[in-house]
């Protein structure tokens, strides 16, 4: 028999609670490259990724975009699985308490401070399979497209504004070269982790992202094991302390469900052997984190009991 909590996350009326936080305001859209700038400002989906596999959503969970940063905990997910673990010896996962594009690297190692800054998502993504650019590019599509359960698309004109205006991406793989910690080309590096933000999503494929990793590496919809239930754990670790940029403790004490931000405006959430979700909407406050994906986040979060530490 379905229990009170999931009746609750079956029954909510999910267009309700996008009424309750269309309302709130500020935020601005970002502008670090054309196609983010173009962004309707007014665009606000929801959608959660159940265990059964059903997916529900609401307002224009159906709209696409790139994932941008949201793309990093799947980053990780897919180095850890490729290097057996070594990943973990390669980057930290330590907060940092400084911006995501911040030129800084742990003193005494030369290491990113963890997978969820750019510095550590150039990493990672270089540490995937593949013996080029090209080779890890594509392994990291579809390893996205199994997490998705979907086969999913580059918006290529994303990828070239990443690669050509990325110029605080391009000085963090020169950094790391310079310190060791890179082996494979700053171009090749920042190429890779540029093809991999372009990647085009919506908020119903993104929860499904985010309940794979919830739900111990185990699409829902597809019942694909796509990584070990020790990486899931490891990358839902670090969402919950990194994720959210220097903004992580007040999320956690505040959602207190381990998530990830993004300059689309899109947040992707995990709650472990819970449930996925995302919602999308694309002014983003001074951490770069959506100002009514917060506000919704917190609703379902109270509304469905997903706060980890609440009794």
């Amino acid at each position: 028999m379905p229990s009170p909590d999931d009746a609750r996350r079956r029954d909510l009326d999910l267009d309700d609670l996008l009424r309750r936080v269309r309302g709130t305001t500020g935020g601005e859209v970002d502008d670090s490259i054309p196609q983010l700038a173009d962004a309707d400002p007014d665009l606000l989906g929801v959608a959660l990724a159940l265990p059964d596999g059903r997916v529900r959503t609401a307002g224009d969970a159906g709209a696409s975009f790139s994932v941008q940063s949201a793309v990093k905990p799947f980053l990780f997910a897919l180095a850890l699985a490729d290097t057996g673990g070594d990943a973990l010896d390669r980057v930290g996962i330590e907060p940092t308490g400084e911006a995501f594009d911040a030129l800084e690297l742990e003193a005494g190692t030369g290491r990113p401070p963890n997978p969820m800054v750019n510095a550590g998502a150039l990493l990672t993504a270089a540490l995937v399979d593949g013996g080029d650019a090209d080779g890890r590019a594509a392994r990291i599509l579809r390893g996205l497209s199994a997490f998705a359960g979907r086969d999913l698309e580059v918006d290529e004109d994303v990828s070239r504004s990443e690669q050509l205006l990325g110029d605080r991406n391009h000085a963090l793989a020169h950094l790391m070269r310079s310190e060791g910690t890179l082996h494979v080309t700053a171009d090749d590096a920042v190429e890779a982790y540029a093809r991999s933000c372009a990647v085009l999503v919506d908020a119903g494929c993104l929860a499904v992202m985010g309940a794979t990793l919830a739900l111990g590496g185990r699409n829902p919809v597809t019942g694909v094991q796509v990584v070990d239930a020790a990486v899931a754990r490891d990358v839902v670790s670090v969402m919950a302390t990194c994720g959210v940029y220097d903004g992580s403790g007040r999320w956690m004490r505040e959602v207190g469900v381990p998530a990830k931000s993004s300059v689309s405006g899109a947040i992707v959430l995990s709650a472990p052997r819970v449930l996925g979700a995302a919602v999308v909407s694309p002014p983003l406050d001074g951490q770069g984190t959506s100002v009514r994906g917060a506000a919704a986040s917190a609703a379902l979060s109270r509304e469905l009991g997903l706060h980890a530490f609440a009794s």
